[in-house]
């Protein structure tokens, strides 16, 4: 089966190196989508959790194996470090291997858009003056994960599909609903700034798109829990896309069959 091809794909915090990555979807993404433009929109490697606690299984090789082969056969491949991976910043400027490392870009779509391309930990204010509570809250962040794993463990053998429960544990959290909205109005009132017409970024792990007044705000999402790409058409067509892992997948089709 040929590979899906777009002109270019987003993607952003898949936290390799955590128990949490979901590594096998993304492989199996990279695997079916081609593209002539890859952005890596920061958090790909996580060196956090690496320093914490090392864990990095032959499937992490893998997708950057994947990465590097397809930065090989011509794809032209921007990696903008995150705050995870803010040690490869100081790297910002050149070109490793095939891929070239910037602190940010400017991408221009097929239909002339121009779309200010960041990881967005700049924006946020508990990364950027408080690291220490960034990184008590990366630890509550990764205990609801695998509370995560064991609740749906047990709907699988209850037989029902997988549900999130720290996705809906954070987003039913005010302050979280309006740590977001600050996050996504900042981003778009940087954009309007530089004078370009749309920002995409990641870094708070909710896949996005929408208008904030004349800015169009793109989020890539994550690929712990939603497993998401932003992916532009031949025509310049922006689309936000869901790649289900393999066991959600059956699971889903077992529960709407």
């Amino acid at each position: 089966m040929p590979a899906t091809w777009y002109r270019t794909i987003w993607l952003s915090d898949v936290h390799l190196g955590t128990r949490g990555s979901k590594a096998q979807a993304l492989l199996e993404f990279l695997d079916t989508h081609d593209c002539d433009y890859l952005y890596l929109v920061g958090d790909i490697i996580d060196f956090w959790r690496l320093k914490r606690a090392p864990y990095w299984p032959q499937l992490h090789s893998d997708v950057i194996r994947k990465i590097l082969s397809k930065a090989r056969a011509g794809t032209a491949v921007t990696f903008i470090p995150g705050n995870h991976d803010e040690y490869v910043r100081r790297f910002c400027g050149l070109q490793l291997g095939n891929i070239l490392v910037r602190e940010e870009a400017v991408h221009l779509t097929a239909d002339g858009r121009s779309l200010l391309v960041i990881h967005g930990d700049e924006f946020d204010g508990v990364t950027r003056c408080h690291r220490w509570l960034a990184v008590t809250g990366d630890l509550g962040y990764e205990i609801l994960l695998v509370l995560n794993r064991w609740f749906n463990h047990a709907r699988r053998i209850l037989g029902f599909g997988y549900w999130s429960l720290s996705a809906y544990v954070k987003w039913k959290i005010k302050r979280a609903v309006s740590f977001v909205a600050d996050f996504e109005a900042s981003l778009a009132h940087e954009a309007t700034r530089r004078s370009v017409q749309g920002v995409i970024c990641g870094h708070i792990h909710k896949a996005e798109m929408r208008w904030i007044g004349r800015i169009l705000y793109c989020n890539t999402g994550d690929w712990v829990e939603s497993c998401t790409a932003l992916v532009e058409h031949a025509d310049g067509e922006l689309e936000l896309q869901t790649h289900l892992p393999t066991g959600r997948r059956a699971a889903a089709e077992a529960v709407f069959a």
